[in-house]
């Protein structure tokens, strides 16, 4: 039996696409050999890793994989309530791209002219209801075994707010995944919140501070490069997202690149060279299934759909973990300069 290693799992966001990263998390908890120190996540990452809190609270790693497939399958059954769905002629075609559908259509042309109060006067938050389903505060504090960190963007200050496991809520996780023009601003302790998205996505420089192991495995479901210029307002808007979504992530990765090497080069010593540590980075993606998916996708929750990215992310981790896990603990499996910088 292969020893288990520790890492530290950073969960992107990304709408519906999260499904992609909960078979990522379902096919490294059903292989057992990494051991989970700790977790970030933003919007859909943060809900992935709260739900992966609390199952693993309630029932160890079983727990959370049972936990997971609950949540997502109860979004799944929410679907039959929006208008962001597959027409029956993109059924027979397999096509899951619907920027150009009527669904998507109606709902740009009522994003564009309402504001969110105005969209939504009574308020009504159907993520909150699924979360009140499925988020338990205590078991989730309760699960000390993994420690969890939850960025979310204060919209007075512009600074990242991360949320620890003693901190996570509800609110806390919908603040995270408050997309402006699409949401009202999260209030928490009297300070509204954005999508954590903004300022980390995911944020990495809490493993930095408070976890041992030193290899951290980014879940990537934004895909780092597009081939094709951005032409519909869906397109733009989505791009423009994923550029300013990555950019703080590029940020820390520059970060890591210039301390990494300040390290190999015996530079840091005394109290710098104790406070600091060499990250190993690692990543889990597949842009050639998620990039052509088009922007609207990430709002669609029909069951099939989810299933699809479920499976292409059990697939994407079992063959990192086939052709990466040795390097876990040892080195970098991405190179990080030319990827990030």
């Amino acid at each position: 039996m292969t020893d288990t290693k520790r890492i530290n799992l950073a969960l992107q966001g990304g709408g519906s696409h999260g499904a992609y990263t909960w078979g990522v998390l379902d096919a490294l908890i059903e292989d057992g050999r990494l051991e989970i120190e700790a977790v970030s996540g933003t919007s859909a990452g943060a809900m992935n890793a709260a739900i992966l809190l609390q199952g693993w609270a309630r029932g160890g790693p079983a727990g959370a994989r049972a936990a997971l497939s609950a949540f997502w399958g109860d979004l799944g059954r929410m679907s039959i309530a929006s208008p962001i769905r597959r027409t029956p002629l993109d059924r027979l075609q397999g096509n899951w791209n619907l920027d150009d559908s009527p669904g998507a259509l109606w709902a740009d042309l009522i994003q564009r002219t309402l504001t969110p109060w105005q969209r939504n006067p009574l308020k009504y938050d159907p993520l909150r209801d699924l979360l009140i389903r499925h988020f338990d505060q205590e078991s989730v504090r309760a699960c000390h075994q993994i420690k969890a960190f939850i960025a979310a963007t204060n919209v007075a200050t512009g600074k990242v707010r991360i949320f620890t496991r003693e901190e996570l809520s509800i609110d806390a996780l919908l603040a995270s995944a408050c997309l402006p023009s699409i949401h009202e601003a999260v209030v928490i302790d009297g300070e509204p919140y954005w999508d954590g998205g903004f300022r980390g996505n995911p944020p990495i420089w809490p493993f930095i501070y408070n976890s041992e192991s030193a290899d951290v495995v980014i879940v990537e479901v934004d895909p780092p490069h597009r081939e094709d210029i951005p032409r519909s307002n869906a397109e733009i808007a989505d791009r423009l997202n994923e550029i300013t979504f990555g950019g703080a992530l590029m940020a820390e990765m520059r970060a890591i690149a210039f301390v990494q090497e300040l390290i190999d080069n015996g530079a840091l010593t005394g109290e710098f060279g104790d406070r600091l540590k060499k990250l190993l980075i690692h990543s889990i993606g597949d842009p050639a299934t998620l990039a052509p998916l088009g922007a609207v996708s990430k709002f669609n929750i029909e069951p099939e759909f989810l299933d699809y990215l479920f499976k292409a992310g059990r697939a994407s981790a079992t063959a990192w973990l086939t052709s990466t896990f040795d390097k876990v603990g040892v080195e970098n499996s991405i190179d990080i300069r030319a990827r990030f910088i």
